[in-house]
Formats: C-alpha cells, structure tokens, sequence
C-alpha cells in the first residue's frame, strides 16, 4: 500500500471511528503482546480484520477495522466471555504491522525451544542461593564440568539469577582479547563478576540473541530486542543491546522487573520544601514538569511517580516513550518505531483528547514545540531532558529552537536530579569527619533554606559491607535534587539572560534547596557517605565558584 493511500485509508478510519463512537488507534505506535496475540490466530484474525495486541489480568485490547463485519462481532462476543475488553478502530495498514508480529512469533517459538531450559523451581533456588559476587562466580566456576549444551543454559540461568538476587539493573557482557568479562550494575556502578574463556562468547551470545529476537547472523551493525522469563509470581522482562566491537560483539542487557518499581512520589527521597512544591505543581491542569539530568539519573521514574499521583478515572493519560519499560494499569502507553516518532506520536496523541501526555524525552525542535504548544492549550504534560541542572533547561529548549517568550507560559517546573547510594543500615560505619570534609560540608549548606548548622566534631557515615549488601557497603538509591519553578523572576530572567548562573539567581528566593546542598544534608543525616556525594556531583567545582576573594590563600582555595 502506497504511503498516500495509507494515510487517506487512516484518516478515513480515524473519521469513522468517531461516528460510532470507539477511540482511533495507531498500532503503529503500540507495543504488541505476544500472550495477547496467541488468543486468536493469524488466519481468523486477517479475516476479521482484527487483532488483540494487549492482554492484562482480564483486562483485553482489541482493534478492529469495521464493527459491523459479523465474524470481528463474533470474535468480540467470544472474548467477552471471558474477558473486559477495549475495543479500538484501526486501519488495515495499521492491522498489517500487527499481523506480521506473528511470523516473529512463529519463528522464536520455533526457534527458542531448549534455548532457556531451566525449571522455574531450579531458578528461584538459584535466586536464593546466589546473592553476592563470590557466590556467582564460583557457581558459574563449577558449571565448567557440565557438558557444552547444558553448560550455556545453566550460564544463562546463573547470570539472571545471580543478577536478580543482588538486585542488579543491568547485565554486560563485554569480549575481551583473553576472555568475556561479565559485570552487573549494582546501584548504579558497574561491578566485574567473572571472566569466561573466549571459546563460550559465540555460544552464550548466540542464545541471547535468539532469546532478543534479533538477527544471529548480523555481526557487525548495533541491534536492539528484548524477552520476558517468568521467576516465580512474576515476570522480568529483558531489554538487549548488542553492538560490535573489535574482539566480538558486546552485549548490554536492562533488567526491568516490575516489583522494584512501586513509582511513588513518597518513594523517591524528595526534601522537605521540594515535596511541597512538586505537589502543589501536580496539581495544576496545563502546563510542563521537565525532569533534568544524565542518562540513569532516574528521571523516567520521577514521570512515572508524577502519573500515579495525578491518575484517576477523570483524567485521560497518553504517554510515548522509547521503549515502554513498566505497564502502568489504565493508561495509554505507546511505544516509538519506524512509523512512529516522538514528534508524528505526540501530535497524534493531541488528537486522542488527553488531559495528562508524558513525553518519553525531549530530542529535537519539533518535539520541543509541539510539547510546549501542548503545555499552553490546556494539557499537562511531564517530559525529560539532558542537562546537567535545572537552569540549565532553559538555555537548552532555546537551542533547539524554543521561542524563549512562550517558556514563561509552558513551563511550570524544573527538576534536576542525581542517584546516589544509600548506605546500607545493617553495616554502615560511624566516624568523626576530617577537617576537609567538615569545610566542605559547611560550606556546601551555609545557605540552605532550612537554615541547617552542624557543629565540629561531625560525625558521618562510610561503607564497609556485609552480607546483606552483598559486601558493597550500600543498598539501593536514593534522589538528590534541585527545582526551580518558572514565576514572574524566572521568567524575566529567561526572556533578559538565560545563563545557568543568572537563572540560579533569579530563583533564589524561592527557598529550594540546589543539588549540592540536598546532598550535603544527606551525607550528614547517614544516608549515604562522603565519598558517595562526591562520585555523583563535582562538589569541588562549585565551592570554587562560591569562594570569597579574602579566601584565596585559604583552605578551600586549593581544592583543585
């Protein structure tokens, strides 16, 4: 079907749609559920002209093109036993896209068999049993007397096994001249766990490959895919990354397990005064929350928190996102593709009459203007970007293109944020701080609104490790954060200068704490250490711009 034809078929479908009454879908911009595609096969739905792209608890996704065709009637009046379905209308170029997900289906079915066979019950023990680096390495050490073909599958099962219990985000496996080098991310920091010999690279790939559901014969170009293992009650899906390199291809893969996310706003470690503000800020019907910072900072998992606080059945919320990575009950979560950007997706979920639109990321100027366009009509909408700090969000829509007078009217609120490490409660260690670390910590929060004072000796927390935390001395993450709300001395100073130092400036009085200064409260209150603060932020940096000049010969003038 012609491009033209295809958009004339979609507009009619999308016309039609609201004649009798269903919601217009794009499948184009969907993630299609296998589980939900198994409930009626590729022949009776090509000649429904239908498809069941979703399927949650009892809860079902339909799309049809005609509601009158007597067998999609049929079709719906069997899965209605069964059960509570939402029925779209679509177009037959859109039905298409869905339909050729069951070739793929097919083939990794096909094609996956043997590829992780390892019981359930085998793989919860192991979940169980390994929970530190030691222990994963010496049980992957003892799978060398296991014959080859059982020998991968039970690498396979160690690695997510071992993964999980530790609680790691991300799994790397990374060729090497001598070897493959096997690091988790524990807590944000990468963490070597064993060097495998070179001979099994091509093995395990091969059936990581075949689990992703990308080309095992490409080699040398970067491909992306993803599964899903069931651990018990639940289930992990797998995000893979496979990109070439000099010593063989190297392979990335995000763990995203659904019960580590409770998405709440409680759960993300806000300060005090920044809690106030975001709520308050939640609150408000139009406008633009835009969480700040580098990859990993968290800043999804700000959206996400920020959709369940303003979630209810009153109010309509669409997201587009790259990739979807947790499914959020009663909301519309759409997926980017080929057909489907970040910039053609939003304007078509301005047509869907949403009150609430989160923007996976903000990448390019007409994303950027139709996400503020969108913010000054009447919606609410929660987007990302990547800067360094809050102030500097402003300075970056204007670079792309942003008209600086419409930020003042868009924008309500900024968030800049890091992840640090807690300390884990069962063996962190007390300590008086030294005297460079005392100088530094008093002077990181000399200014913080609640009037915070600490007296020498100090007495803060470092690491050690144990059992429990794996022997890391930390266990989980917490946010450290600065905000800057856009009011009438934001905005003048956007519109005047939107340097970083001017906008700092502007928002001064509105009694946020900076990032700095969050994170020297909890260096100070034992929530995490010194040197934790120091790895994430350049405190150094910013005491240096601080310094008085009657200071120059002193202490802090040669913090280099």
């Amino acid at each position: 079907m012609g491009l033209l034809h295809r958009k004339e078929e979609d507009n009619l479908i999308e016309t039609m749609a609201a004649k009798y009454g269903y919601q217009y879908l794009d499948l184009r911009g969907v993630a299609i559920n296998p589980e939900a595609l198994h409930l009626i096969d590729e022949q009776e739905a090509r000649e429904a002209n239908l498809v069941v792209f979703e399927v949650k608890n009892k809860l079902l996704s339909v799309a049809i093109r005609n509601p009158n065709d007597k067998l999609a009637k049929e079709i719906i009046k069997r899965l209605n036993e069964k059960y509570q379905l939402t029925v779209f209308m679509t177009s037959v170029s859109s039905l298409e896209h869905a339909w050729s997900r069951y070739k793929d289906l097919k083939q990794s079915v096909a094609e996956a068999k043997g590829v992780f066979d390892i019981s359930e019950v085998e793989f919860q023990r192991l979940t169980k049993k390994l929970r530190s680096i030691e222990q994963v390495a010496e049980y992957i050490l003892s799978l060398r007397t296991s014959n080859n073909a059982r020998r991968v599958s039970e690498t396979l099962a160690a690695m997510f096994a071992g993964a999980l219990g530790l609680g790691a985000s991300d799994i790397h496996i990374e060729p090497e001249e001598n070897g493959i080098r096997m690091r988790y991310r524990l807590d944000g920091v990468l963490q070597d766990v064993f060097e495998i010999e070179k001979t099994m690279h091509k093995k395990l790939l091969s059936r990581l490959k075949l689990l992703s559901g990308v080309k095992l014969n490409v080699h040398d170009e970067a491909q992306d895919g993803r599964f899903t293992f069931d651990v018990g009650e639940k289930e992990i899906e797998v995000r893979s990354s496979v990109i070439p390199g000099s010593e063989g291809e190297s392979m990335v893969m995000r763990l995203l397990d659904p019960t580590i996310s409770t998405f709440q706003l409680k759960n993300l470690g806000l300060n005090d005064q920044l809690q106030a503000v975001v709520s308050a800020e939640l609150k408000r019907p139009n406008g633009m929350i835009i969480t700040t910072g580098p990859t990993g900072s968290g800043k999804t998992t700000a959206l996400y928190a920020f959709m369940q606080v303003v979630h209810n059945p009153e109010v309509k919320i669409i997201t587009i996102e790259d990739p979807v990575e947790y499914k959020l009950d009663d909301i519309v979560q759409t997926q980017v593709g080929d057909d489907y950007t970040f910039a053609s997706g939003l304007r078509a979920i301005l047509r869907q009459d949403p009150d609430v639109i989160m923007v996976g990321e903000i990448r390019d100027r007409e994303v950027a203007e139709t996400a503020v366009n969108a913010a000054q009509t009447g919606h609410l909408v929660f987007t990302t970007l990547h800067t360094n700090n809050a102030a500097a969000a402003f300075a970056r829509l204007i670079d792309l293109g942003v008209d600086y007078r419409t930020l003042g009217n868009a924008v309500n609120l900024v968030l800049g944020q890091r992840l640090v490490r807690m300390l884990c409660e069962h063996c962190k260690k007390g300590r008086a701080a030294t005297n460079e670390e005392f100088l530094i910590l008093e002077r990181l929060i000399e200014d913080h609104p609640s009037g915070i004072t600490i007296k020498q000796p100090l007495e803060i927390y470092e690491a050690t490790g144990c059992e429990i935390c794996g022997h890391t001395g930390y266990k989980g993450r917490l946010g450290i954060y600065e905000a800057i709300k856009v009011d009438t001395r934001v905005e003048d100073a956007i519109i005047r200068d939107p340097r970083e130092h001017v906008i700092k400036e502007a928002a001064k009085h509105q009694g946020i704490p900076t990032m700095q200064q969050d994170g020297a409260s909890k260096v100070i209150g034992g929530v995490t250490s010194f040197e934790e603060l120091t790895r994430v932020i350049d405190v150094y940096r910013d005491l240096q711009k601080k310094k008085p000049a009657d200071e120059a010969d002193g202490f802090l003038a040669h913090i280099v």
